[in-house]
């Protein structure tokens, strides 16, 4: 099938399934297209535990299909590509991180919500790029275990000094690709532009952006500022939406790197393939899943 066959399908499909479909910012444009709602991976969370539909199909990758069922334990939801996992996530157990916690007994634990369920089991608090700053200033404690990103962690201590932040030494593998000859590259070839950075990059990429946020707030800085050009620093997905919505406005990639192959592995035969055969479902041990919630829930009533 082409690409409309297969969105009709699909269209036919949820209906059938009485199914909602969500798509991350950084996923492939064909399936943001036929997605019914856009995002972060908290907000389509979320919106799938709002929303009244009894199917979520998740086109991300593993730890956010894992958070909205943590949110919405009586829905079905469903990862259409498997395999489609975070490095980052991966870089961390829950074993990893209770051998970690006795090293530091008088630390806070605030993970970030790119972790698997286990892993947000053992901590205190879960965070997002867009509210950290938020969630570590709430704290009261002076140490703060933060896991997994060392980058997100680096940047979180630049913005609070007054916290100890001790940082797991993870990265995400596309954000942490880009350095400095990538800035001057882009500086020189668009010179009038602003750059616009997530905080997942390298701390020299965060020192020499003009602004530096979560993909929602990326997206929404594009959208009030008055200037007509952006590079950006972060995964190409978010271009989709940016061009989308500012078609008066011109948008450049920091770098070729910004590509996160896991990202890329859901299609719209892999979307339709999951409503046909309802697949794969995600499931969380209910121990687990209840102590998860509990990290995100205290992240839910910080803001």
């Amino acid at each position: 099938m082409n690409n409309y066959e297969l969105q009709e399908k699909i269209n036919q499909l949820k209906l059938e399934r009485d199914a909602v479909i969500v798509a991350h910012n950084y996923q492939i444009d064909d399936v943001q297209k036929v997605a019914d709602v856009i995002g972060d991976s908290l907000a389509l969370s979320r919106y799938c535990a709002q929303n009244n539909k009894k199917v979520i199909v998740f086109c991300g990758v593993h730890f956010m299909a894992e958070s909205a069922k943590i949110l919405s334990p009586e829905k079905t939801v469903l990862l259409p590509e498997i395999t489609a996992g975070c490095p980052m996530a991966d870089m961390i157990t829950a074993e990893d991180l209770k051998k970690k916690k006795k090293e530091y007994p008088q630390a806070k634990v605030v993970c970030y919500i790119n972790t698997s369920a286990s892993v947000k089991a053992e901590c205190d608090v879960c965070c997002t790029s867009s509210n950290l700053i938020k969630i570590v200033k709430s704290i009261k404690e002076e140490d703060i275990l933060f896991v997994p990103d060392q980058n997100l962690g680096s940047y979180a201590a630049a913005e609070v000094p007054e916290k100890n932040i001790i940082s797991w030494p993870g990265y995400c593998i596309t954000h942490h690709n880009c350095g400095e000859s990538d800035v001057k590259r882009a500086r020189e070839l668009y010179p009038d532009a602003l750059m616009l950075a997530h905080p997942e990059c390298r701390e020299q990429i965060i020192r020499a952006a003009d602004f530096v946020g979560s993909t929602k707030q990326i997206i929404e800085f594009a959208g009030r500022s008055d200037a007509k050009e952006f590079i950006i620093g972060t995964e190409m997905g978010i271009l989709y939406k940016l061009k989308k919505d500012n078609p008066d406005k011109r948008f450049h990639l920091l770098s070729d790197k910004f590509i996160c192959p896991d990202m890329k592995k859901t299609t719209l035969q892999s979307v339709y393939e999951a409503l046909r055969g309802m697949k794969y479902e995600i499931n969380i041990d209910e121990g687990i899943r209840l102590k998860a919630k509990t990290a995100l829930d205290r992240m839910l009533e910080i803001g």
